[in-house]
């Protein structure tokens, strides 16, 4: 659902270095903005690494946009046109979604086009199956509810809790919270993800 369609990492950090220009940012203002080093900003909005969600988040917060629209579908491989705004009713099919690979994960973000969320949704494929396969565990503001759609999953959090979800199965947690997926099915697991966005952009 996701692979057959992903954005390259070049993709991404163009949107990044455009949303920085935008808001008439250097480098060093957003790295002392979002704590992140001014490097691996530099790395990412040249594609020449990958980041995961939560620094995404820190970082659309920070440049004052959604995090979905560094992910959208652009407008000519849309299938339709959808409301601007997370006003009244849209519907979305999820093999339009692109994808973005980290070393982890590959995840898409449903509605990435829409402004004034209060929730973003992540379609995602779990590669990993060790917690070491991870630099840290992954915090972010807000909670967190997902489902497994296929395989099977756990969820391992810094507090040295592991919850097991088979397909079917969900889980609503504080992402706050470190923690990682890890699937252990033995195909790759595929789950859909719902981040409440914490503050909105602006208000950070």
């Amino acid at each position: 659902m996701l692979r057959n369609k992903l954005l390259s990492k070049e993709q991404v950090g163009t949107r990044l270095r455009l949303a920085r220009h935008n808001q008439k940012q250097t480098l060093k203002q957003l790295s002392e903005k979002t704590g992140l080093a001014l490097s691996t900003i530099s790395k990412a909005e040249l594609g020449q690494v990958t980041l995961s969600y939560e620094k995404f988040v820190v970082l659309a917060r920070a440049l004052n946009i959604e995090v979905g629209s560094l992910f959208a579908v652009p407008d000519e491989e849309s299938a339709q046109a959808l409301p601007t705004t997370a006003v009244g009713i849209s519907s979305h099919k999820t093999t339009a979604t692109p994808g973005y690979a980290t070393r982890n994960y590959e995840y898409g973000l449903l509605f990435g086009e829409l402004t004034g969320k209060h929730m973003n949704p992540i379609l995602a494929v779990i590669d990993s199956r060790d917690a070491k396969e991870f630099d840290d565990y992954i915090r972010h503001a807000g909670q967190e509810f997902v489902i497994v759609l296929s395989g099977a999953i756990a969820i391992q959090f810094e507090t040295g809790e592991t919850l097991f979800l088979d397909t079917h199965e969900s889980a609503y947690f504080d992402s706050g919270i470190g923690h990682v997926y890890l699937s252990t099915s033995d195909e790759d697991a595929k789950v859909v993800a719902v981040c409440t966005s914490g503050l909105p952009p602006g208000m950070a």
